[in-house]
């Protein structure tokens, strides 16, 4: 079947968007004929649907599709971030309150990670979060084994190889030495598989404790750990441009920074990097 060209949403998309299954289950649901449109049965993706179209699954209709949302979610150590595990491990998903529905992770947090993972009903939405075409930054707090210097760090701040994987710049602060141990503030905008374990790896630095704690505007706070806040429809539209009452996308240009909800779990850092004086004006 030729790719359907009317305007409107590919259908395997709606069948997400309204919580029927994921994008790739419900292209398998099509495939086994147990999708209908205007009361014909479709064996193909490649059909677009719009709001006048009459979808059934299983003889049933479709259910209304749930709004754009996202949550911020403090992940404690010892979760998995994906939805089923082959070596039984918990995972994310399980200890998520069970009203929140079928939610997808923006991106991933290893087992001995912790920290801010965002959630979100809306895969498109979730694929924009991950780009790093974005070009938001996830920020993190490191605790190494050793003594950091900047000379050390050098080769993380100017974008190393590692194992033959190109890694972009990071920002990498040290905060403080604390007895063998230091912690650092990493920024990455890539979030590439366990890509700061590997980077400071690289220059001789063991991590032991890895926390979350921003991601673009989306800041961990004060948020409590294992706990789930949603982010208002009002800062959802303001920092990402999403019409989150109804849904539809308003794409709008890169987000405004968002007011810090409260101090980020973790020890603080000894000092701070000082801020440019503001640029003076004829």
């Amino acid at each position: 079947m030729a790719d359907d060209v009317r305007p409107g949403e590919r259908i395997a998309k709606v069948l997400a968007r309204a919580g029927v299954a994921s994008r790739r289950g419900a292209e398998i649901m099509i495939v086994e004929g147990r999708v209908k449109v205007n009361g014909q049965v479709i064996d193909s993706p490649a059909l677009n649907v719009g709001p006048r179209d009459r979808v059934m699954v299983d003889g049933k209709p479709l259910p209304q599709a749930d709004p754009t949302k996202l949550w911020m979610y403090h992940k404690p150590l010892g979760l998995v971030t994906t939805a089923s595990d082959e070596q039984g491990r918990p995972t994310v998903f399980d200890a998520l309150p069970p009203e929140l529905g079928r939610v997808m992770s923006v991106g991933r947090l290893d087992l001995n990670s912790e920290g801010l993972l965002l959630l979100t009903n809306d895969g498109a939405l979730k694929r924009r979060l991950e780009l790093p075409s974005t070009g938001w930054l996830r920020r993190y707090r490191a605790r190494v084994n050793g003594t950091p210097t900047d000379a050390v760090l050098a080769p993380l701040r100017n974008g190393a190889t590692v194992e033959g994987e190109r890694f972009q710049p990071m920002e990498v602060s040290i905060d403080r030495q604390q007895g063998a141990n230091a912690w650092l503030t990493i920024g990455i905008r890539e979030g590439r598989n366990r890509e700061i374990r590997r980077a400071l790896d690289h220059v001789g630095l063991s991590v032991n404790r890895l926390i979350r704690v921003s991601y673009g505007p989306f800041q961990l706070g004060t948020l409590k750990r294992g706990a789930v806040e949603q982010v208002k429809p009002k800062v959802l539209r303001e920092q990402l441009g999403e019409d989150a009452p109804d849904g539809e996308a308003k794409r709008t240009g890169s987000a405004k920074p968002a007011a810090p909800r409260g101090k980020p779990k973790g020890p603080r850092p000894a000092q701070t990097t000082p801020r440019k004086p503001p640029r003076r004006t004829s």
